[in-house]
């Protein structure tokens, strides 16, 4: 997706963690950011659309996507059969991008696109180079093992996921930087807390 500005300022300014988009929180600074951001950081009372379009913001930032791959995923989840907002994340948990960073080879979803791009990601032994590509059920994902020697990814390699590696995915104890999808992923898995009902009624809009 195209650039998003700072970080934390969106963390800040939608009141929710973001895994995805940056491991930094707003602890130090609990209000929204700008020349008024203290003064308002008792929040009115918002509107039901504002509410609607901060969840839908959240997830569109935490997974790094833009509004019209978001759009195409809700349109791609309401023709599966089950909750839409289940297939929604079920979609975008699938993203490669997404399964690079759930298997804790990289701090971030946008590092994690980044190594799909420049060509490190490999499923099944074959090079893709899509941050969207869905994987499924029973596919192995590896970066190049020449990845192994660069100190940035031992040092989050060492560190683990960024967030509690979900129990679809698996780590290949006798490979480097590989692990597999043994599941399909879940709701429950996802981590992130925001009304899945506010996204499903912002689209519906």
């Amino acid at each position: 997706m195209s650039r998003i500005g700072p970080r934390l300022k969106i963390v800040r300014r939608l009141g929710i963690q973001l895994p995805g988009l940056t491991s930094k929180d707003a602890e130090r600074r609990p209000y929204p950011p700008g020349q008024h951001g203290q003064s308002t950081g008792r929040r009115k009372k918002i509107s039901l659309y504002r509410k609607r379009l901060e969840a839908k913001q959240a997830v569109r930032f935490h997974y790094g996507v833009s509004e019209a791959q978001l759009r195409r995923s809700f349109a791609s989840a309401s023709r599966l059969p089950g909750r839409t907002a289940d297939s929604l994340f079920m979609l975008l948990e699938s993203r490669l991008d997404n399964v690079i960073f759930r298997l804790g080879f990289s701090r971030t979803i946008p590092a994690a696109r980044q190594l799909v791009v420049h060509g490190h990601v490999r499923i099944n032994g074959m090079r893709v180079d899509r941050p969207g590509f869905r994987v499924r059920t029973g596919q192995i994902i590896s970066v190049d093992p020449r990845l192994a020697e660069n100190v940035h990814v031992q040092q989050q390699v060492a560190k683990g996921p960024q967030v509690r590696m979900p129990d679809w995915l698996a780590l290949d104890p006798d490979a480097p930087l590989t692990g597999r999808m043994i599941a399909p992923p879940t709701r429950a898995s996802v981590p992130l807390t925001v009304d899945d009902s506010a996204i499903v009624e912002y689209y519906a809009m």
